[in-house]
């Protein structure tokens, strides 16, 4: 992050203090978090961050399958996440689709499709 050494270092500083106030043995072990910080990072989708916190997890005991895990553990939240859409309001959304009468617009309303 040379960006924000540059232009705003007392907020790298205080980055890099979280970090290392984080990602040290408390009641969780460093393995552990870092297990969690790859499955946050496949959520997140940041590519970057998975290897970097694969890296560190290995360094820290990790086994390929403890990786392989964390991040099943993350598909698994995703895939919950996508069907639970679904559900918004407290009615299921396609029971809302097919229900439609004819007057409504038939757009998106988002993007006007």
């Amino acid at each position: 992050m040379s960006f924000l050494n540059e232009m705003l270092p007392e907020t790298a500083e205080a980055y890099g203090q979280m970090r290392s106030s984080i990602f040290k043995d408390g009641f969780l072990d460093v393995k552990t978090k870092e297990l969690i910080a790859i499955a946050s990072s496949v959520l997140m989708r940041c590519q970057f961050c998975v290897d970097v916190h694969s890296q560190r997890a290995v360094a820290a005991g990790a086994a390929k399958e403890e990786i392989a895990e964390a991040v099943a553990v993350a598909m698994f939240v995703a895939a919950g996440s996508q069907a639970g859409w679904t559900n918004v309001y407290g009615e299921n959304i396609f029971d809302k689709i097919f229900e439609k009468n004819g007057d409504e617009e038939d757009s998106c309303c988002c993007c006007g499709d």
